[in-house]
């Protein structure tokens, strides 16, 4: 009996690596692409999806969108978001708020992108840079907007231009309008004046043919 096991368990055995063979054969002859790190660095891309570091995009003239309002350090689960503003005056007198320092601690961050869903401005974004490995911890945290930087301001909407005043009438014109203006005055006064002589012969009328009844 204890023969018998033997055997079955060592054609058991033997068939169980049979099969690992066969997939180890199979995979060996199917077409393989390494990347070549760190030699191919420069032709290294990464699907769009990928997110490993927060940035905040600055145009040529050291402009960024961001306006300090503090929504998506309020989103960010990991508190790895700590943004600092101020009140400002701007120069039509009104008060708004400046964005003075946006820290950014990738050692917190578990790359969830709920800031950048909670930006209304889309004043930052993940980039591809993964190489982000260090010694000292205070290195992970890092200053995003760049120094001297500020927002961009919008552009103000344009003000139509004022009508041009109507050129003046001379003096002739403006003479003759008022003598017409004047004599159909006069014109209207005398219709109203006849047809009130016209009710008062009417009523006058209607008195006497009464007196005589």
């Amino acid at each position: 009996m204890e023969e018998r096991n033997y055997i079955q368990g060592l054609f058991h055995g033997i068939k169980t690596l049979g099969i690992g063979l066969k997939t180890s054969i199979k995979v060996f002859f199917e077409h393989h692409e390494t990347e070549q790190y760190p030699e191919n660095r420069k032709t290294l891309t990464f699907s769009e999806t990928n997110r490993f570091c927060l940035e905040m995009p600055h145009n040529e003239n050291n402009e960024h969108k961001c306006i300090a309002c503090g929504l998506c350090q309020m989103a960010c689960p990991n508190d790895s978001i700590t943004v600092t503003s101020e009140m400002v005056t701007t120069e039509d007198g009104k008060k708004k708020k400046q964005l003075v320092r946006y820290e950014y601690n990738i050692g917190q961050c578990m790359f969830c992108n709920l800031c950048v869903t909670a930006c209304p401005q889309n004043a930052i974004r993940f980039n591809q840079d993964f190489e982000n490995a260090v010694f000292d911890k205070s290195k992970l945290i890092m200053q995003l907007n760049r120094p001297g930087s500020k927002c961009v301001e919008k552009p103000k909407p344009a003000v139509a231009p004022k009508p041009a005043a109507p050129a003046a009438k001379p003096a002739a014109q403006v003479e003759s309008e008022n003598r017409n203006a004047a004599s159909e005055v006069r014109g209207a006064a005398s219709e109203i004046r006849g047809a009130a002589s016209e009710k008062r012969d009417a009523v006058s009328e209607t008195s006497e043919t009464k007196k005589e009844d």
